[in-house]
């Protein structure tokens, strides 16, 4: 997937991302999340996990260590914001991330308890921001002006936009499984 272009595609990205925390509470999303994501995969094959819907789809292995890079680059971010308001943010192409990260050979494991941790550490200094803090900004490169609580308020609803294409591939080997046996009978 390419960097989004500014202007329309990012305004539609991030009402996208936000729409998904249906009027949640960002931060206690966000506190939930490593247990969900724990509870999605677990149980899962290592066949499984590394499924991929299709070609050009994600594994859910990838998703989990996509997941953990993009909570890496976000902690970054806010700490960055954080000491110089109005920085430059830059973007990061997720595909090539994949590649180069190699997702595809990192163990869900490794990819879930890193995630686990940078939650942990950022959640903990969102907790210590003061009102003036949460109003500190940077500019993203495609995104345009990004406070620390748009940022917060990202993660939240860019973890359930993943647990939901984790869930419909989870569907998906279902139904594969259910139409198999059928053709078996």
């Amino acid at each position: 997937m390419a960097l989004l272009e500014p202007g329309e595609a990012a305004a539609s990205y991030k009402a996208r991302i936000l729409s998904y925390m249906d009027g949640g509470d960002f931060l206690a999303l966000q506190s939930a999340a490593p247990e969900k994501l724990a509870a999605l995969v677990g149980g899962l094959s290592k066949e499984q996990l590394e499924h991929r819907p299709s070609p050009e789809k994600w594994s859910i292995q990838e998703i989990v260590a996509h997941l953990a890079d993009d909570e890496l680059v976000g902690g970054y971010r806010l700490r960055m914001i954080l000491s110089s308001s109005g920085t430059d943010i830059q973007a990061f192409d997720q595909d090539i991330w994949a590649r180069t990260g190699r997702y595809d050979k990192i163990d869900v494991r490794s990819s879930l308890e890193l995630f686990r941790v940078l939650r942990q550490a950022n959640l903990a200094l969102l907790g210590t921001l003061d009102s003036a803090e949460w109003d500190m900004f940077g500019v993203h490169a495609e995104r345009g002006v990004e406070t620390v609580r748009d940022i917060a308020m990202y993660f939240a609803g860019h973890d359930i936009n993943h647990f939901r294409q984790i869930e419909a591939i989870r569907r998906s080997m279902i139904e594969q499984l259910v139409t198999d046996r059928g053709h078996a009978i």
